[in-house]
């Protein structure tokens, strides 16, 4: 029979073995351990074959339903029923114990045996699939297979622990074995995050991508949730739970966030000066562009318990307040300050940023926290002004400076659409304050304020500084009157300058400063107007200062002998006085006017102080009518040439010449019992004359006796006065010789 063959066979190897093992005498010595070592074998294969004979058909099935395709799942309940049929035959296993190998001993358990049927079914191929799923981005499908298997392991995992939780051995073994799954669980997690990090772009692109990322992450939010309720009944969770992928999400979300942020600031200080604006404006498009698809399109693609709009602005707003914090901890210039300020302040809540219409009413810009403490702001501010006030000090001394360069050249000065002269720096001056002002009203009023008072306060300091130079520079120009070339040009650009600094205040103070704050300036423009009209009025006088140095020879010329005889002193007076006032023409109508006025003044003045001077003693009535025609005739003259020069000023300065030709009646008289009568009328009218005018003006009439002045000046004290209202004391700044001064005969 069959059996007896095979019996056969088995007696013929088995002979043939042991002569291979005893063909040398010396082997004879190990028979003993030959023996064990085949005893061994064939327990070994009996148990195999014992074990085989055991397994039931119930459980040969489930065995074999493990070898699952991709679209049938593991029930639980098999996995229990195989579990335990495993684990009756393993108790055989621990009464036997054997070899499986000559290296590895184990104490065998369900866990092990399970672990070696399941080597049989596909779990390599069903891990492969999963990983091509996922390199071909389907993302959904690659997450059913890996649940499937992680389901496996999990519940594997808490039958044994149910069965032996204190076995570790066992475990590892089950967690080794599904080793790869992990890995697969890795590679789907990179692949998510890849997908959130671009979620704005995604949603735009390809939206579906980003609602099965967000499926997946609810799916494992659920197993979390499962997981952890379990571990509260049994003390049992598998390994790598809870995965918490949505808490994962949002820190990528969040660190997505903050690059697209810090990732801006394309330029520094080094490569460009507007850096920071250009950084700003950069965020603004990009926080504003990412909001508006996070409401509009990101929304609809998570459930609404991730509230993922609201989530996404208060990261935009951390990852803001802290990039400006940083901003505002670096080094920053004036306009650095105020570009951050303004931004932060202004810009950040308008229409152009988070205020916008398309985000309301989801972003409500009055409940957002400021992105910088006051505290930090206030710093900032206080900063700004430090700097600012030493930049406007600094800007002020050089417009000076490079204006009085001006002052030195042989061309005349620059003049304005109406023909009057001037230089740059009122212009540069206030265009400077304009832009400060521009840009701190980009803050807030209160800064503006300050920075308008600021201004005024150098310009005050400034304008001290202007009148020292003026007057240096007149200074200058006496030593050596041949210099500079321009000097009477650009003494007048000084005096317009200071009407253009008056009206520049005034128009900056309107557009500038709120009515209710008038009061708290209006002691520094007073002090202001008063350092202007100063500067303006010296700048006048210095002028007329010229004028009359030119006159001198001319005005020493009068009430002398080559006078009497016809000089021509007084007409050369009047071309002279003409021709500066041509250049005088170019001087501002209030200054020009007060001009006019006091070198008309200047003339009267400088022609009765010759008179005062008895320069001449007229010897007969022939002679003081010859003198008293010319001078009222000269009196004549004057009233004609200033009345031209006043033309259009409405000025009456008739009055001026009236007192030259009074006098003249004085020495025209030529009855001297009336003298007393003419002089009391002229001292009626001019009260401001004194006995030493008096007696003066009757030395020059040369008929008086001593005695006769005496009692004409003794009865005038006791005269009553008739002044014009409209008169302006001109003797008192007449001072008359007390020493007898030589006739000057000429």
């Amino acid at each position: 029979s069959t059996m007896e063959e095979t019996d056969r066979e088995a007696v013929a190897t088995a002979v043939q073995r042991v002569a291979g093992m005893l063909q040398r005498p010396d082997q004879l010595d190990k028979v003993e351990q030959y023996r064990r070592r085949e005893a061994r074998k064939k327990a070994s294969v009996e148990a195999r074959l014992k074990v085989q004979s055991w397994i039931n058909p119930s459980c040969q099935v489930m065995l074999r339903a493990l070898n699952f395709t991709g679209n049938e799942e593991l029930r639980k309940n098999d996995l229990h029923i195989i579990y335990r049929e495993v684990a009756a035959i393993f108790e055989y296993f621990k009464i036997i114990s054997f070899k499986i190998s000559d290296n590895n001993l184990y104490s065998h358990s369900p866990a092990f045996f399970l672990v070696l049927l399941l080597s049989s079914i596909n779990f390599p191929e069903i891990v492969r699939e999963t990983h091509d799923l996922i390199e071909r981005g389907e993302l959904l499908q690659a997450h059913r297979k890996l649940m499937d298997l992680e389901c496996s392991r999990d519940d594997l995992m808490y039958e044994q622990y149910r069965m032996d939780s204190k076995n570790t051995h066992d475990m590892n073994l089950i967690h080794t074995y599904f080793g790869d799954m992990q890995k697969l669980s890795e590679e789907l997690a990179k692949q998510l995050w890849m997908v959130v990090q671009r979620s704005l772009v995604t949603v735009r692109r390809d939206p579906t991508l980003l609602v099965s990322v967000v499926r997946i992450i609810e799916r494992e939010e659920k197993i979390d949730r499962r997981m952890l309720d379990r571990k509260k009944q049994t003390g049992f969770i598998p390994p790598g739970r809870p995965k918490k992928w949505k808490e994962k999400m949002f820190n990528i979300l969040e660190r997505t966030v903050s690059t697209r942020i810090e990732g801006t600031q394309a330029d520094t200080r080094e490569s460009d000066k507007m850096w920071l604006v250009r950084h700003l404006e950069i965020i603004r498009k990009y926080v504003l562009d990412d909001l508006l698809v996070a409401k509009t399109l990101l929304d609809q693609c998570f459930p609404p318990h991730y509230d993922i709009f609201n989530r996404l602005l208060n990261m935009y707003h951390q990852a803001l307040a802290t990039r400006m914090q940083e901003l505002a901890a670096e080094d920053l210039e004036a306009n650095e300050i105020v570009s951050l300020l303004s931004w932060v302040l202004n810009t950040y809540t308008s229409a152009e940023m988070m205020g916008n219409s398309e985000l309301s009413p989801e972003v409500d810009v009055n409940s957002l926290d400021a992105l910088i403490s006051q505290n930090v702001v206030d710093q900032l501010l206080s900063k700004y002004m430090s700097t600012l006030t030493s930049n406007i000090i600094g800007w002020l001394r050089k417009a000076l400076e490079t204006d009085k360069k001006d002052w030195i050249k042989e061309t005349e000065p620059e003049a304005d659409q109406d023909g009057y002269y001037q230089t740059t720096l009122p212009a540069i001056v206030f265009q400077m304050f304009e832009q400060n002002l521009q840009v701190a009203a980009q803050i807030n009023e209160d800064l503006k304020t300050k920075v308008l008072i600021l201004c005024l306060q150098q310009m005050n300091s400034f304008l001290t500084r202007y009148k020292d130079e003026a007057q240096l520079y007149k200074e200058d120009h006496l030593k050596n009157r041949q210099y500079p070339q321009c000097y009477v040009q650009y003494m007048i650009a000084v005096i317009n300058n200071c009407q253009t600094f008056k009206e520049s205040i005034i128009s900056l103070k309107r557009k500038y400063l709120k009515s209710d704050m008038e009061d708290t300036l209006s002691i520094s423009h007073a002090n202001m107007d008063a350092t202007l009209d100063i500067i303006a009025k010296e700048g006048c006088s210095s002028l007329l200062d010229e004028v009359f140095m030119d006159l001198e020879p001319h005005l020493n010329e009068l009430m002398t002998k080559k006078w009497l005889m016809g000089s021509n002193a007084v007409g050369t007076i009047c071309v002279t006085v003409e021709d500066y006032f041509n250049d005088f023409a170019r001087i501002k109508k209030p200054y020009k006017k007060t001009m006019t006025l006091e070198a008309h003044r200047r003339v009267v003045v400088e022609y009765i102080r010759a008179i005062m001077l008895k320069r001449i003693s007229f010897k007969n009535a022939e002679e003081r009518k010859e003198g008293a025609e010319r001078m009222i005739k000269e009196a004549e003259q004057f009233r004609f040439l200033f009345k031209k020069l006043a033309a259009g000023s409405g000025e009456d300065t008739e009055g001026l010449c009236d007192i030259i030709e009074a006098i003249a009646e004085v020495i025209k008289l030529t009855d001297p019992s009336l003298l007393y009568l003419e002089v009391s009328t002229l001292v009626s009218k001019y009260p401001d004359i004194r006995d030493d005018h008096i007696a003066a003006l009757l030395t020059v009439r040369g008929d008086a006796s001593r005695d006769m002045k005496q009692t004409i000046i003794e009865t005038l004290d006791q005269g009553p006065s008739q002044p014009n209202p409209n008169y302006v004391p001109i003797f008192k700044e007449i001072t008359v010789p007390t020493l007898t001064v030589p006739k000057l005969l000429k």
